[in-house]
């Protein structure tokens, strides 16, 4: 019998974790996949302590279970088909995450957690995440339509071929399971040193730039589609900065998905400017999916 891995929430009682708690939910319900839901009771500890119960347990303990029992109640709730499982992890919130991520489909985590630095644009522990895992990590973040899924479009970063099949695969499986449009956009800019004054000899460089990213998302596009002739795509190349675009772009679809490489033995932060500017810029939810190299 073949193991089904869970989608993997992690949940702190904030607004913005009980939102990815309804977006996860939906995902899981899409993708037929179980969801499991992971406090870190260490973060708790330290961010917000609970008045005493008088009870023998710890009231950290008491304050993560009821946390814990809420958000599945929420899911189960919103899909009474999707087998939901709760834990509560002592350690740090993104270490215990990242852990979990060697044996999950995918991570899910809200734009923003319930610590001091609640008023940036992305939380710290969802930027570790997203920059460390081992598998694809959701950020849910956007507008109310990015939310709900109302646009009935995915966006597809094209990368490199090399390090953008995975992304690509994520992408089509994505697609397939909701039943809508994948938009594949690769971002292309000409050097000012390839620049011309006269417009005519300017267009040469030009065009060969934009000619080499079509055969680039072509080439990436190419193995991913065969698996999924039912998919339908619209292959973009877009002149400008691939974050400006992909920001712009992203308002009008249900998900963006770009690659990450993941270099063995490295341990610092690993997300180029476009994952970073769509975690803290996207309006709608994110998907980091890596590639080992």
């Amino acid at each position: 019998m073949t193991l089904t891995l869970p989608l993997v929430l992690g949940v702190d009682g904030s607004d913005a974790s009980l939102t990815a708690v309804d977006w996860a939910a939906d995902e899981a319900a899409r993708l037929g996949l179980p969801l499991r839901l992971v406090h870190a009771s260490r973060w708790e500890r330290y961010e917000r302590p609970a008045p005493s119960t008088g009870l023998d347990r710890p009231s950290e303990r008491v304050y993560a279970e009821n946390l814990v029992a809420t958000a599945a109640e929420r899911a189960v709730r919103r899909h009474p088909e999707v087998k939901v499982t709760t834990d509560i992890v002592p350690d740090d919130a993104a270490a215990a995450l990242l852990r979990e991520g060697n044996n999950a489909f995918a991570l899910v985590t809200g734009a923003r957690g319930r610590g001091r630095l609640e008023g940036l644009l992305l939380g710290s522990v969802g930027l570790a995440v997203a920059a460390r895992a081992h598998c694809p990590v959701i950020v849910v973040r956007g507008d109310r339509a990015g939310l709900a899924g109302t646009h009935e479009r995915i966006l597809l970063g094209a990368g490199d071929p090399v390090t953008g099949a995975e992304a690509a695969r994520f992408a089509f499986r994505e697609a397939r399971a909701r039943g809508c449009t994948l938009d594949v956009v690769r971002a292309w800019r000409c050097p000012a040193h390839e620049s011309a004054d006269d417009p005519a000899l300017a267009a040469q460089p030009a065009r060969r730039h934009e000619e080499r990213a079509s055969a680039l998302l072509d080439a990436l596009v190419r193995d991913a589609a065969a698996g999924h002739p039912d998919v339908r795509v619209r292959r973009v190349t877009v002149e400008g900065a691939a974050h400006g675009v992909l920001v712009h772009r992203s308002a009008a679809a249900d998900l963006v998905i770009v690659g990450a490489r993941r270099r063995h033995g490295h341990l610092g932060l690993q997300l180029g400017r476009v994952s970073h500017t769509l975690l803290h810029h996207a309006a709608c939810p994110v998907a980091v999916v890596p590639q080992t190299v």
